[in-house]
């Protein structure tokens, strides 16, 4: 097959930077890309960098596979945020309505367990029994993985060092039992973890809880993490809202985090005097790894 000829690579895509840096390497790449992208989340200029572009509701899996198909498909990625908080708005029920795939699939193959995970694996096999596979969604931007080790010129201060290793820890553990991937610590105390609200929204309650500021936030993947769907992101904005609440170190998860504009993101942390830290976990002692 020719490249005239070869099927567009699709992305399926939430809100935010991230779709932007799979759409860049898919160009990198020599490939054409479809954007079929969440409607209310994806960017309209996201949908003008595609060769071809259609806007599909977030919960109508049937429209989304046949916008795939039509386009001849065969090889997607999923990246981009979707507000889980907006699932509970009051009007979920007309913005959200399923079409007769999604019901079946909500009511039949994951009845028994609808967290995260599960759908978005119940979605990856109904794809891929239309011939689509959802492939690693860092594919095509793997350079904006987290390195292991300390990756700003801004090195850990006072309590940091201690605080990392017992964070990391903990952090694990909560990720474990799907409660949060994300926490707050200052002077191995646990100030926030991370629920429904999202990360950003966790960092502001720490800095009103921690006012002296000095605390480290500690982001990991799940054990389970499937780099289909999802990954650990931080950003620019993730930094600034760092900053604002006085945070003074970040660890995440080396080679399994999505650093948004890695060299920007980097020299916004060395400017904003916070160090970055990136770990990988020992199989033989899950959640620990000297730095």
């Amino acid at each position: 097959m020719t490249p005239v000829d070869e099927p567009p690579i699709g992305l399926i895509a939430g809100f935010g930077r991230p779709p932007f840096l799979v759409a860049e390497g898919i160009r990198r790449a020599g490939r054409k890309l479809f954007v079929a992208g969440f409607r209310g989340l994806a960017s309209p200029r996201l949908m003008d960098l595609a060769d071809d572009a259609a806007y599909v509701g977030i919960a109508r899996l049937g429209r989304l596979i046949a916008a795939l198909r039509k386009r001849r498909v065969t090889e997607a990625v999923m990246m981009g945020g979707v507000r889980k908080t907006e699932i509970y708005s009051r009007l979920r029920i007309i913005r959200y309505m399923p079409d007769l795939r999604t019901m079946r699939l909500w009511y039949r193959t994951i009845r028994k367990d609808k967290r995260d995970n599960a759908v978005l694996i119940a979605t990856a096999n109904e794809l891929k029994r239309e011939g689509i596979t959802l492939v690693n969604c860092v594919k095509y931007c793997s350079e904006h993985l987290a390195d292991e080790g300390l990756m700003t010129h801004t090195p850990l201060k006072g309590e940091a060092q201690a605080d990392v290793e017992f964070g990391w820890r903990i952090a694990k553990a909560s990720a474990e039992m799907d409660i949060g991937q994300s926490i707050a610590v200052k002077e191995r105390d646990i100030i926030a973890v991370e629920a429904m609200e999202g990360t950003d929204a966790m960092i502001r309650r720490t800095g009103e809880l921690c006012r002296v500021g000095g605390w480290t936030l500690v982001k990991v993947a799940r054990p389970d993490q499937d780099m289909r769907f999802d990954v650990p992101t931080i950003g620019p904005n993730t930094l600034k809202n760092l900053r604002a609440a006085r945070c003074s170190c970040v660890v995440v998860e080396a080679a399994r985090t999505l650093i948004v504009d890695k060299p920007v993101t980097l020299a916004l942390a060395d400017k904003l005097k916070i160090a970055l830290v990136g770990m990988k976990s020992d199989p033989a002692k899950p959640g620990h790894q000297a730095l």
